[in-house]
């Protein structure tokens, strides 16, 4: 299939979507400004000028150093600047026209709370509360003949984990999920209506066990009571049955 102007254009600004959704990752779980204040190195605190911020290019430049002080430079940056790159590619591989930009930005959104989840084990407010209240807008714009069936999702999803945490929290003492998980399950209901969510879950499910037993053949034990980003495994399972469809569709 050849390469329409649009798809051309996501894949263009996807490495610098890739860098601010790295300023994201690093700067919502502590709070910090987004988009006020110079990006510094924080190794020495120097301010990084605009040819420090290239996507790739300066990273591979500097060889994956900070120009003042050489301290390295965490490889999360080229990374997420190259999975953007990734996510366009795969929603040009599934998706056009319309479909394929909100493809583009919901994988956006959805490798940001992924890789923030995996990092600091956390669903930022700031993210999923827009993504549900997306999801919601996208049914009324998209589906308005099933809208109620988005609607019953947003709220299906949140209530789902949100008693199975409550239950968990009852029987054994301690949080098993956290209310971004069930924000983020909302969100999927929101977006792709209450029939996909046992879809979601299940992939979710089945890639968090797939996780944890490579992690064992790696010689990585978890505890009964060690945490698992489960919110990574539920982006992974939105994103799948929002390109794909429900399991058996």
């Amino acid at each position: 299939m050849p390469i329409l102007h649009h798809q051309l254009a996501a894949l263009v600004i996807a490495p610098f979507i890739g860098s601010f959704l790295s300023v994201l990752v690093v700067r919502l779980p502590v709070s910090a400004p987004v988009v006020v204040g110079r990006s510094r190195c924080r190794a020495c605190g120097e301010a990084l000028a605009p040819v420090d911020l290239l996507p790739l290019l300066s990273w591979l430049w500097r060889r994956g150093r900070c120009r003042h002080c050489r301290a390295p430079v965490s490889t999360l940056y080229p990374a997420l600047e190259l999975a953007a790159i990734g996510v366009a590619v795969w929603s040009a591989a599934e998706t056009t026209g319309a479909w394929f930009w909100l493809s583009c930005a919901l994988g956006w959104m959805l490798l940001t709370l992924a890789v923030t989840d995996a990092r600091d084990m956390i669903l930022p407010d700031a993210l999923t509360l827009p993504l549900i209240g997306a999801g919601l807008a996208f049914g009324a714009a998209f589906d308005r003949d099933d809208l109620a069936d988005h609607a019953i999702g947003a709220v299906a999803g949140f209530l789902a984990l949100y008693g199975i945490n409550a239950i968990y929290r009852r029987i054994r003492g301690r949080e098993g999920l956290g209310l971004g998980d069930a924000k983020l399950l909302a969100a999927s209901g929101g977006w792709l209506g209450w029939p996909a969510l046992p879809s979601v879950v299940l992939i979710a499910g089945v890639a968090a066990l797939i996780a944890i037993l490579v992690g064992r053949a790696a010689g990585r034990r978890l505890g009964p009571g060690d945490p698992v980003p489960f919110g990574a495994f539920l982006a992974a399972g939105f994103w799948l049955v929002w390109l794909y469809g429900p399991l058996g569709s």
